[in-house]
């Protein structure tokens, strides 16, 4: 697989001449799903380095993230080491792994998003975000399963659109792309994008970068160096490494998750899930005015908590905050 673009693993220092390009978040950004041929991965942000500034070669890229990282992990380890490097421009992509643990809580996330968004953007850098799509739809999970997870994701989208509107981001409507519904894009565990897809990945920010004002070359080229994703290959990892994945997340989050199922389930039988839907738009806002307003108190606002006017009948008050879990 050729590599594209000047690929700098770590933080070690930038050569001599070359900008930066800093990519920070999870493994979506590490580049999982698109191999090397020596090991490793290379991604769409490696791909997207090679077609930033004037002339090929021109931007470095240190890749700072790490599978299973969370909002806060970003904010408090891969910041700092950011930040040292001075760079002209950093990918901020986080978020996915926070709807997937059982302490999901959506005032924490915003704290970290926001506290890693605009002390880059104060640094000068030019900061790329995405909205992401839904883990529970990309699973194909039950509605009851994939609703819960549906409603984090959606808060975790609209705090980092609110907070690139904030900062002066450049944002790509990432989960309103075609080819994220197409199979091809992704890889075997369906959770990470294939070749394909961290190609059209890097693309999409290409193409805002462009509309931007930003310099760039040509974008990164469709043409893959490995083969797409096959059925075989996805029943081969679900049989082996998927398998222990999906133990791993279930040990940490079925049991909320579970109660949260069986909460949808309720108000499913009652015709309407609205009032869910009503509690989880009423935390994320309660987040973002906790940011306007300078603080975010420790669990302000759970996820479980439902507005007055969405309350549950009391009957149901104990489980409801017994679900106050997530991803």
């Amino acid at each position: 697989m050729a590599s594209e673009g000047v690929a700098i693993r770590g933080t070690g220092p930038i050569p001599a001449g070359p900008e930066s390009f800093v990519a920070l978040g999870d493994s979506l950004t590490e580049g999982l799903g698109d191999p090397l041929p020596g090991g490793g991965w290379r991604g769409w942000a490696a791909l997207l380095a090679g077609a930033l500034g004037e002339r090929p070669g021109s931007v470095a890229l240190v890749n700072l993230a790490f599978s299973g990282a969370l909002a806060a992990d970003v904010a408090e380890h891969q910041l700092p080491a950011a930040r040292a490097l001075k760079p002209r421009y950093a990918a901020l992509i986080v978020g996915a792994n926070d709807t997937l643990r059982a302490a999901f809580a959506i005032d924490r996330v915003a704290a970290a998003l926001d506290r890693a968004h605009g002390t880059l953007s104060a640094d000068g850098a030019v900061v790329l975000t995405a909205c992401l799509p839904d883990p529970g739809w990309m699973l194909g999970l039950p509605w009851p399963l994939a609703r819960p997870l549906a409603r984090r994701m959606r808060a975790v989208n609209t705090v980092v659109h609110a907070l690139s509107a904030r900062h002066g981001g450049v944002h790509l409507h990432l989960a309103d792309e075609p080819w994220v519904a197409e199979r091809a894009s992704w890889s075997v565990d369906r959770l990470h994008p294939s070749e394909r897809g961290h190609r059209l990945l890097a693309r999409g920010f290409h193409t805002v970068l462009a509309e931007a004002g930003s310099p760039v070359g040509p974008p990164p080229g469709l043409v893959l160096d490995g083969r797409p994703p096959s059925r075989t290959g996805s029943v081969l990892w679900m049989a082996t490494k998927g398998t222990r994945w999906v133990a791993d997340r279930c040990t940490d989050l079925l049991p909320g998750l579970l109660a949260l199922a069986l909460r949808e389930c309720r108000y499913g039988l009652t015709g309407s899930g609205r009032p869910l839907d009503a509690a989880a738009e009423h935390a994320t806002w309660c987040a973002l005015a906790a940011l306007d307003a300078g603080s975010v108190p420790e669990g302000a606002v759970p996820e479980g908590a439902v507005p007055e006017e969405a309350a549950p009948p009391k009957d149901t008050a104990a489980t409801e905050g017994a679900a106050t879990m997530a991803g």
